[in-house]
């Protein structure tokens, strides 16, 4: 079959990382065939469960309001600053579905992704809960996610189309490469007394969240292990950035990529991507329209020699945000604020036991002329990780994660969080 970009299960699958990232195809953990063989359906997933405890900043006005401003350090209660909770990590669990076929030349497939978590959640989506306050009590469920929905078609001289709900493009190789997919990374609502059913990883330290967008887009075939991707995407509205009604966008967004694979050796091998983002945001205040650009670029270098593995992210953005997709891009006149960061990693096998460490950083400046002393300058953090294969689906992992957040009047919090867990693939 044509090697299809994140096909089947693009982030869960995170020891076959360097596959999915530059559009490989796993294998599904079962795949059944029709009688006539001209059918083939695959289910994937993972189940992760990590015991995770917090340090966070006494609760001082200074501290909250670096928070309330974006700041990712957890703030603690008047009832203590430590923090336990048992939950899903960076992932939350998945139950993963494909169907492919080859017709007429053509290869063909459509996915489905089903994400459990194991929070207590009484929302339509594991990571948005619906209720305000503390959901955490007794007689509660979980949440269902339904991150992606596609199909595909193309060929391996054609190149491949892909149309539906999937990951983005830009932030997508920082995420599936950082060491902590599998583990917590930053505690992030895991510090709180409503744990979502995800946590942070690296994502508003080091980059922006890839999320999962509707899309229409189209991969090239590959050019000695090069190839481009370009697509329109649903464009979706900013959050904590202008004081206006969001109105009906005139534009999709445009996502854009270039990957190239290089096999140097037979122990040494690089890839390089480099990815651009633009959106329009309009808004209408007062009864008077306004619009802002958002537009960003990212590039990623990874070399891989023998059990060493390295890489290098950077990111900046124009009315883009920071942590997520178009949050706090701009201020209440629509004036866009610029962000950048960085995240490098660099982790050594030794037998089954990987142990890696990473440092991030994600940058937000202030809009002309604007004053907002309690808005988030920078997030930063450092996280070290062991990771043991106890089996070739089972990983033991441990973590600790140190996290700052500094606001632009020069108040700062600073947090840590420690996990150990489990993550079962298959």
């Amino acid at each position: 079959m044509t090697k299809l970009r994140g096909k089947l299960y693009p982030l869960a699958l995170w020891a076959a990382g360097v596959l999915i990232g530059l559009m490989g195809t796993p294998a599904g953990a079962v795949d059944l065939k029709t009688a006539d063989g001209a059918w083939t359906f695959s289910i994937d997933g993972n189940v992760n469960v990590h015991y995770i405890y917090s340090n966070c900043e006494d609760p001082t006005p200074a501290a909250v309001a670096v928070a309330n401003g974006g700041g990712l350090a957890c703030v603690g209660s008047q009832s203590g600053t430590n923090v336990s909770n048992v939950g899903n990590g960076l992932l939350p669990a998945a139950f993963t579905f494909g169907v492919a076929t080859t017709q007429g030349g053509y290869d063909l497939s459509a996915h489905l992704g089903l994400y459990p978590g194991i929070a207590t959640n009484d929302g339509g989506s594991p990571n948005l809960q619906q209720t305000a306050g503390a959901t955490n009590t007794a007689l509660g469920t979980t949440g269902l996610d339904v991150r992606q929905v596609y199909m595909t078609f193309g060929n391996k001289d054609l190149g491949t189309f892909l149309f539906g709900r999937n990951f983005g493009l830009f932030g997508f190789d920082a995420i599936i490469n950082d060491m902590t997919l599998p583990g917590v990374g930053v505690a992030g609502s895991a510090s709180s007394p409503a744990p979502a059913n995800t946590t942070l990883g690296s994502i508003g330290l080091g980059y922006i969240y890839v999320d999962t967008l509707a899309q229409m887009d189209y991969t090239t075939a590959d050019f000695s292990g090069l190839n481009f991707t370009i697509g329109i995407f649903d464009p979706i509205t900013a959050l904590a950035g202008g004081a206006g009604t969001p109105a009906g966008k005139k534009a999709p967004g445009f996502h854009g990529k270039v990957a190239w694979t290089v096999p140097i050796s037979n122990t040494m091998k690089f890839y390089g991507s480099a990815t651009f983002i633009s959106q329009k945001q309009d808004f209408v205040n007062g009864g008077t329209a306004y619009d802002y650009n958002g537009t960003g670029f990212d590039v990623f270098a990874k070399i891989d020699v023998e059990d060493l593995e390295a890489f290098a992210y950077y990111y900046h953005g124009s009315g883009l945000g920071t942590t997520g997709l178009f949050i706090r891009s701009a201020d209440d006149a629509g004036d866009t604020r610029d962000s950048d960061g960085f995240l490098v990693q660099a982790t050594y096998k030794v037998g089954a036991v990987k142990f890696g460490v990473n440092y991030g950083e994600s940058k937000l400046d202030l809009a002309n002329a604007e004053v907002a002393p309690t808005l988030v300058s920078k997030n930063r953090k450092v996280t070290g990780g062991v990771y043991d294969s106890l089996t070739k689906n089972l990983t033991l992992l441990a973590e600790v994660s140190d996290v700052h957040a500094d606001a632009h009047n020069g108040n700062s919090d600073h947090s840590t969080n420690f996990n150990i867990g489990a993550f079962l693939s298959f």
